[in-house]
């Protein structure tokens, strides 16, 4: 899989950094708000703390760039591969004094899960757990985890939503291994189901939580769970176990992590080239629009491009370009906002007269549609600029790893979405499961419509550059 970070001599030394991975039996057990309270409180200490998330997910790092004022970029080893997960570790190892990795869903779900790659980089784990309704359990719970895989390295276990000092003792006391105890938070200091003055701490909506930039006191919800975490013993862990900075038991340089240098590129990954040089490409930024991995502008970047960003939502007009970019994200929460921009729906229509090419990933294509049906039947005008009709509803409509292929290219990517699309628009292509066969009824459509193309389909640009710069119009 090809890495856009820069690729860095095979002679160069490993680099030990302090890393941890927060996981938990499943999701909704308090991963993201404790992995940004986690780095929060670090980043308040002076120390420079990069994050990173397993696995596909647009909004968990806005509140970690939040907490720590950095870039997060994804990693996973099949979607964006195992050298691209080296380099970035070990790219980040160089600069950073923490390493802090968001798990995806539960430990063991998924394949690869979030145990593959800690067992694949010797990285410490540390598990919290919705403990809100258990006692006892939770040790067995906490055992389980444990011994169910082995060859992984445990750093704790942290209980979350817990009512009172003593429930957090029966909690405690269930552990076969008490000293991975790494303290119990209650629910008004951390959690979803959380809340501060009455709202929720980190706030969810129907692809996950509220992203921070959307949030006017987002900072101040991430320190009253850094605060909370300071009162535990893994915000109390010390930095040094002494003075001397030796490392012994009890100190987070117990969890450092040899990274290593990464190898050098694989011949049989696509190579980057200068496809985009000389073209302008205007990708739409805001909070209908918010679903851009850094990782896919930092691909187009490489092959050349000049990026232009504009906000629909602020009423920006069609910037100069040669492409358009209309990435995910909310636009049928905007609907009405994005449909009064007549402004920009007239220069989108003249791009499309004038045949330049459109990329339209999720909400990007959607905005691009006739019309949006909310949960009420209500119907909302959208731009009109493809045929079809989107219906919201309530179930998830499509979830989980997906790979497109074209002729002999694979680009690889993911699907997550709740709503269908009604079209008659032509379907050129089917995304599929990783490593299945397209199925007529499975997948994402990947429609063409005059200069547009669009999908469900959320693309890792760096697993298929020269498709995606097709698509944005260069001659390859």
């Amino acid at each position: 899989m090809l890495s856009t970070t820069s690729s860095s001599d095979a002679t160069e030394q490993p680099v030990r950094c302090p890393a941890l991975l927060i996981t938990a039996p499943a999701s909704g057990q308090g991963k993201t708000t404790l992995t940004a309270a986690l780095a929060r409180l670090h980043a308040r200490q002076g120390r420079k703390v990069r994050v990173f998330k397993c696995g596909p997910d647009f909004l968990d790092p806005y509140w970690h760039e939040l907490a720590t004022g950095a870039p997060v970029h994804s990693l996973d080893l099949w979607m964006t591969g195992e050298a691209d997960v080296r380099a970035r570790l070990h790219a980040a190892a160089q600069e950073a004094d923490l390493i802090l990795i968001e798990g995806v869903m539960g430990l063991f779900d998924g394949s690869p899960s979030a145990a593959d790659l800690a067992r694949l980089l010797g990285l410490p784990m540390l598990a919290v757990v919705d403990a809100s309704a258990m006692a006892g359990t939770f040790g067995a719970l906490a055992y389980g985890l444990q011994h169910y895989q082995s060859g992984l390295r445990w750093a704790g276990f942290m209980a979350n939503r817990v009512a009172t000092s003593h429930h957090a003792d029966l909690l405690r006391q269930g552990l076969r291994e008490p000293e991975l105890w790494q303290g119990a938070l209650a629910a008004i200091s951390l959690g979803a189901t959380g809340h501060v003055k009455g709202a929720a701490l980190l706030p969810e909506r129907h692809l996950g939580l509220v992203a921070a930039h959307e949030l006017q006191d987002a900072l101040q919800r991430l320190d009253a769970a850094a605060d909370a975490l300071a009162q535990i013993p893994l915000g109390q862990r010390p930095w040094h176990a002494d003075e001397t900075g030796d490392s012994v038991s009890g100190s987070w340089q117990d969890w450092a992590v040899e990274f290593s240098a990464p190898e050098p590129a694989d011949a049989a990954a696509p190579a980057l080239q200068p496809w985009l040089q000389g073209r302008t490409i205007a990708v739409a930024r805001d909070a209908a629009f918010a679903f851009i991995y850094p990782a896919n502008l930092d691909c187009l970047r490489a092959m050349g491009a000049q990026l232009v960003f504009f906000s629909p939502l602020a009423g920006d007009d069609l910037p100069a370009c040669d492409a358009l970019w209309l990435p995910g994200g909310y636009p049928e929460l905007h609907a009405k906002t994005l449909a009064g921009n007549t402004g920009l729906r007239q220069s989108l229509a003249q791009h499309l007269a004038a045949a330049k090419p459109v990329w339209a990933e999720c909400g990007g294509m959607l905005a691009l549609c006739q019309s949006v049906v909310g949960h009420d039947g209500a119907e909302q005008e959208l731009w009109n600029l493809l045929p079809g009709k989107v219906i919201m509803q309530k179930r998830l409509a499509g979830l989980g790893m997906q790979q497109l292929q074209i002729d002999e290219t694979v680009m690889r990517g993911h699907t997550f979405h709740y709503s269908r699309l009604e079209t008659a628009m032509q379907q050129v292509a089917r995304t599929s499961r990783p490593r299945t066969a397209v199925q007529a009824d499975r997948g994402e459509a990947v429609y063409r419509h005059g200069s547009v193309h669009a999908s469900y389909f959320h693309a890792w640009f760096a697993s298929a550059p020269r498709l995606i710069a097709e698509w944005l119009g260069a001659k390859v």
